[in-house]
């Protein structure tokens, strides 16, 4: 008969490295909160930075997970205080008084009348008291017993606050127990002098972590691994001191002496402290705290708690980034898993991958004056957003969600694009079969096996592969948007909504109607020719005039670029033209409006209609001077004004695009 043999699987809690469950991070949901911010005037690195701040909807950012740390620090300084010690041991010693008393009373001799008056003439300091009786002959072996309990009690909180679990661990020790520890510290003592001296101390470690390596639980690999532990827990240790009322610290001095019955156990203690700040000086050695809560702490939790208030503070600067190369790297995450819980580390490498993510995907360019700005790839993605969202607004004008227009007259234009859901235009087959290969290349480590495979079992195509030929009237179009950059729109709240116009209309012709020919205008005081990139970061400034005189003559000079073309002018403003170029190129500015601006904008404006421009204004806001002004040049120009709210501007825009490109196939 066969033997079975049985597969065995061992199941633990995932360590190593970000979840693997976890959703990806949403570069595009990034990217259009970075988008909104650069288009309302930041800078992308100012608001890349804000995006990591604010985080997202499915991730706190780092100003969150900041304010959980320093509430977690205020929480430990309002809840405890460091009285714990000292409260147990005058406990101890008020029991062990009481014990001897009964025992006294019991007594009849006269030197138990002594007794009394030596236990009635205790000092009220504690310290004093547990002095004073180092050397009373304790009668009552319950008072004895309670007595060494406080000996007993001051050596392991003293240890425990330097060493991970000594106050357990010395529970009950045994003077062999007590004397292992001396023999420990005087060992760590040579080691840590040799090493501050410079020496090689790799075998003195092996032979120390030999003989005492179990009272180390972190087992520290080399001197260095070892010092670092140490130097923390006595810093910390020196903390809790410094935070100790003046009384409370001459308490301790003299308690101390008392540890494990001699004053032998605090001089190592202090000579390991002495050599471990020499070898770490830059701890926070002088640092205090100011407890003030009612839960009282010993020694070695209240150390502990120290160290805890010290990691969120690191903690803290950390996630706020704001010291000099400050990174994101910077952030311990193994530390805010231990003071915020698991998922907030998760929550902080998110943002980290997500900054990550965004620089090596190629989103930010860097400028030649060394600043960055939106590099054309994320103009491309923030573009298609925001056209989404228009082509949104668009459908459910119409009743109709299908707003691509390409392909409805089934002429090729020569390009092709990346096939979508829905397509209906025929293969590109030369640029689908290419793209197929080339990925079959890519995806393998050598490519010349890669070649060989598809010699002999041909070309395997895959959905991301496959190109469509795209389709469109051959009429083209050269259009010009001017958009007023004046300070009104910025006062007004018609910034953001303006960029947004321009990016979607830009997204729209560069992708869908590449015939055509986008030119964007800014004018303020003066108009100037700007790209995509460009006006996505523009800063608004405080600066009057509406100079549509200056745009316009601009606009023709594309317009005359493209003689065949259909001549495409969409101007979007809030204001009556206010500003006109006088002879010498320079501007003019006067408010009202003065007629000679007037004169020369209705002049240019006639200009463009002589050239067979299709002219839709989009007026913004309730002005009734402009709205005078618009309606009277419509008329006279036949063109059309357009009213629409702020948040309606853009699917006014490429709505009034699309329905020229209409007409002229019509046409």
């Amino acid at each position: 008969m066969a033997r079975k043999s049985f597969h065995r699987s061992r199941y633990q809690r995932y360590s190593g490295g970000p979840d693997p469950l976890a959703p990806p991070v949403d570069l595009r949901e990034a990217l259009e909160t970075i988008g909104d911010d650069v288009m309302a005037g930041a800078s992308p690195q100012r608001a890349l930075r804000e995006l990591l701040r604010r985080g997202t909807p499915n991730m706190r950012g780092l100003d969150k997970l900041r304010e959980q740390v320093n509430r977690r620090r205020q929480e430990l300084l309002k809840k405890r205080n460091l009285d714990g010690t000292f409260a147990e041991i005058r406990e101890l010693l008020d029991r062990a008084v009481l014990e001897e008393r009964k025992q006294l009373a019991r007594d009849l001799d006269d030197d138990a009348r002594f007794a009394e008056m030596q236990i009635g003439s205790l000092p009220p300091s504690t310290a004093q008291a547990v002095e004073e009786l180092s050397e009373y002959n304790w009668r009552s072996p319950q008072a004895r017993e309670d007595y060494e309990k406080i000996k007993d009690l001051l050596g392991r909180e003293l240890l425990d606050q330097r060493f991970a679990g000594m106050k357990e661990a010395l529970e009950g020790a045994t003077e062999a127990d007590r004397q292992r520890v001396s023999d420990m510290l005087k060992d760590l003592n040579e080691l840590l002098e040799a090493h501050n001296r410079g020496e090689d101390t790799s075998d003195k470690f092996d032979e120390f972590m030999d003989s005492h390596g179990d009272f180390f639980p972190e087992n520290p690999r080399n001197t260095e691994e070892l010092i670092d532990s140490l130097a923390q827990r006595a810093a910390a240790a020196q903390q809790f001191y410094n935070s100790l009322t003046p009384e409370q610290r001459a308490e301790l001095d003299q308690l101390a002496q008392q540890a494990f019955g001699s004053p032998d156990l605090m001089s190592q203690l202090a000579q390991m402290d002495s050599q471990l700040r020499a070898a770490r000086p830059g701890l926070d050695w002088d640092d205090a705290q100011s407890f003030s809560g009612d839960q009282p702490m010993g020694l070695g939790e209240g150390a502990a708690a120290l160290r805890d208030i010290s990691e969120l503070e690191a903690l803290s600067e950390q996630l706020s980034q704001q010291y000099a190369g400050a990174q994101m790297d910077d952030i311990d995450l193994d530390a805010l898993a231990r003071q915020l819980g698991d998922e907030a580390a998760v929550d902080a490498r998110m943002l980290a991958e997500l900054e990550k993510a965004l620089s090596e995907q190629g989103f930010f360019d860097r400028t030649a004056d060394g600043q960055l700005r939106l590099s054309p790839k994320a103009m491309r993605q923030l573009g298609q957003s925001i056209f989404r969202d228009i082509a949104e607004q668009l459908s459910g004008r119409r009743g109709d969600r299908q707003t691509r227009q390409t392909g409805l007259l089934g002429e090729p234009t020569g390009a092709s694009r990346e096939w979508e859901f829905g397509d209906t235009d025929p293969w590109d087959v030369t640029r689908t079969v290419s793209n197929a290969v080339l990925r079959n290349v890519s995806e393998t480590t050598e490519p010349s096996l890669a070649t060989s495979e598809m010699a002999r079992s041909g070309v395997r195509i895959d959905v991301r592969d496959v190109e469509v030929a795209e389709t469109e009237s051959r009429t083209q179009a050269a259009v010009v948007l001017l958009v007023d950059t004046s300070f009104s729109m910025e006062m007004e709240g018609r910034w953001t909504p303006m960029k947004r116009t321009a990016i979607a209309l830009n997204h729209l012709i560069s992708t869908r109607f590449r015939s055509d020919e986008l030119h964007l205008i800014a004018f303020g005081r003066y108009a100037r020719s700007i790209d995509i990139a460009e006006l996505t970061g523009l800063q608004p400034r405080m600066e009057q005039g509406t100079n549509l005189h200056h745009a316009l003559l601009l606009a023709q000079r594309h317009l005359r670029r493209f003689p065949n073309a259909q001549p495409v002018v969409l101007v979007v403003t809030d204001g009556e033209p206010t500003a006109h170029l006088d002879p010498s190129g320079e501007p003019f500015f006067f408010y009202p409006p003065h007629p000679q601006t007037i004169a020369l904008t209705v002049r240019e404006l006639d200009h463009v209609a002589r050239l067979g421009a299709q002219v839709t204004f989009f007026r913004l806001g309730e002005d009734p001077g402009l709205a005078h002004f618009m309606d009277q040049i419509a008329r006279r120009i036949g063109g059309r004004v357009v009213a629409p709210d702020v948040d309606g501007l853009g699917a006014a825009v490429v709505g009034d695009y699309l329905k020229s490109r209409k007409g002229r196939r019509r046409g």
